[in-house]
């Protein structure tokens, strides 16, 4: 089965801004579903403004909304209101990630619009959630991260809180409001009956920290930055050598014997400190300036090439264009050539999931700002045909 049918027949109205709801949308598009992104006229989403600026078109806008449709309808307006409410009761599922509060003011609500359209899979994406203390606060990425603890166990042990360079909070949060969308219109299949799906950022955050929570819940003390370092397993992190850094991960006592004997150094297999995963964690400042003062004898691609050949997990530091003409992405397909509304044409990165062995094609560049207001609004505004 292919990518792109494996939600065919989906529709999904999705009333978002910049990052975490778009891209709950651009993940259930990529499968298939007919997604209708509804913008305000004249700006649109906030993210068509930001660079790289291509011949006057977002690159960054169009990397989270190909195979979408755009309408523009300003929901202050009493008669685009009514539009939005019958594109979402004619819809399997609407994504959006306003304030809470935001869409019942505009008659958008859950409530209202579930008395339409009672199969409706309506999925909410906030800061912390729609209900609680915090739900009326906004929040950002970096507001998240420095919420969430994230920024507490991420830099050097001395250094200054520093966020995480990819914005993981938008993005994890969109990644679980996609997964929870399809779960329940699987339940919405079967029952006739939709749900609320409650996603926030926050407790999408906390969810991937499974390793920091379970420290604090089994320890009852705080996980603390290690800088590239594993709380619980070592050597595990990135290691200075001969002009440079790269990263090696040996996770288990078979790996670390394969590490010993790469350096040449097969009698740290016996050394008290080292002898299993808790015990090199609890030694790994040692462990490390003792493996250090190894590698500075060569470059990474040198010990690289090494710890390949024995099976040791290890990579290179990568920049970003390094990583795009990896082989192995290559192989993969997962960077696809995309043309923008105004002809320009570039590269961007695709669904990195694959059916069958096989990455999905592009269905639709992304939308000009209201693109398709009349082919969308003459289909809303047909009159039904009964029998």
């Amino acid at each position: 089965m292919l990518q792109e049918s494996t939600l065919k027949g989906i529709r999904v109205i999705e009333i978002c801004n910049v990052a975490a709801g778009p891209y709950c949308g651009l993940l259930l598009a990529d499968m298939g579903a007919d997604v209708i992104k509804v913008e305000q006229p004249g700006s649109g989403d906030t993210l068509r403004s930001w660079a790289p600026i291509t011949d006057g078109y977002s690159e960054n806008f169009a990397s989270l909304n190909r195979n979408k449709r755009s309408v523009t309808l300003n929901l202050k307006d009493e008669r685009d209101q009514q539009l939005a409410a019958e594109l979402i009761a004619q819809a399997d599922v609407l994504v959006e990630n306003n304030r809470p509060g935001v869409m019942e003011r505009l008659g958008l609500g859950y409530a209202a619009m579930r008395e339409r359209n009672p199969a409706l899979v309506y999925c909410s994406v906030s800061a912390y959630g729609q209900s609680g203390p915090r739900s009326q606060e906004g929040g950002f990425d970096l507001t998240l991260q420095a919420m969430s603890g994230l920024m507490s166990v991420t830099g050097e042990p001395d250094g200054a809180p520093v966020k995480c360079g990819v914005p993981v909070c938008d993005f994890t949060a969109g990644l679980y409001a996609a997964f929870s969308v399809v779960a329940a219109l699987r339940s919405a299949e079967a029952s006739g009956q939709g749900t609320h799906v409650d996603v926030s950022m926050l407790g999408a955050t906390l969810g991937i920290a499974a390793l920091q929570t379970s420290q604090y819940f089994g320890t009852g003390t705080d996980p603390v930055k290690l800088g590239s370092a594993h709380p619980r397993n070592a050597p595990y992190q990135v290691f200075r050598c001969k002009g440079g850094y790269f990263g090696m991960a040996a996770g288990n006592n078979s790996l670390w014997a394969a590490v010993c004997k790469v350096i040449d150094r097969e009698d740290l297999v016996q050394d008290a400190r080292f002898l299993n995963p808790t015990d090199r964690a609890l030694h790994q400042d040692a462990l490390c300036e003792m493996l250090e003062d190894i590698f500075k004898s060569e470059d990474a691609e040198t010990w690289l090439s090494r710890f390949r050949s024995a099976g040791v997990p290890c990579a290179p530091i990568n920049n970003y264009s390094d990583v795009l003409v990896d082989p192995q992405v290559e192989h993969m397909e997962w960077v696809q050539d995309l043309e923008l509304p105004n002809g320009a044409r570039t590269r961007t990165f695709v669904s990195p999931i694959r059916f069958d062995s096989r990455t999905s094609a592009i269905r639709t560049r992304p939308p000009e700002l209201g693109e398709h207001n009349e082919e969308v609004f003459a289909q809303l505004l047909k009159p039904q045909v009964t029998e």
